[in-house]
């Protein structure tokens, strides 16, 4: 059993993420196996180009890793990451899927798969955390 009874515990917590809350990023499900987190795309997440920053797209991931990493150890914070991106998205809802690949004594890894609502492939982000 994680650090969080459910989801909506975890919810009331990372309200505490004042960055990822003001982008919009949503927790939608929380398990022991994986977290799911949402972003409905807007203007503010465009760039210049009319296209989403990838910033928003990572904080999109960064967000899914934290709260399943944190589930598995609290506290966890991110060790090294990467992300790559894999394709524009053109539906109107970002997905972030984390998975734990390794959990171990000290550290955890992370695979956050970010598609779109048409199921497009957008970013894949790998996150080592380290627990404190």
């Amino acid at each position: 059993m994680g650090a969080f009874s459910d989801t909506e515990e975890a919810r009331r917590y990372f309200q505490g993420d004042k960055y990822a809350m003001i982008t919009g990023v949503r927790l939608e499900e929380l398990t022991d196996e994986y977290s799911l987190a949402s972003l409905v795309i807007s203007d503010i997440h465009k760039n210049a180009n009319g296209g989403i920053m990838g910033g928003a797209i990572f904080i999109l991931a960064d967000f899914a890793f934290a709260v399943l990493s944190n589930h598995i150890h609290m506290p966890t914070v991110a060790q090294q990451v990467s992300i790559n991106y894999l394709g524009a998205p053109k539906g109107d809802t970002l997905f972030a899927r984390a998975v734990c690949k390794k959990d171990g004594s000290r550290t955890t890894v992370m695979n956050v798969d970010v598609t779109d609502d048409t199921g497009r492939n957008i970013a894949q982000f790998i996150g080592s955390g380290f627990k404190l």
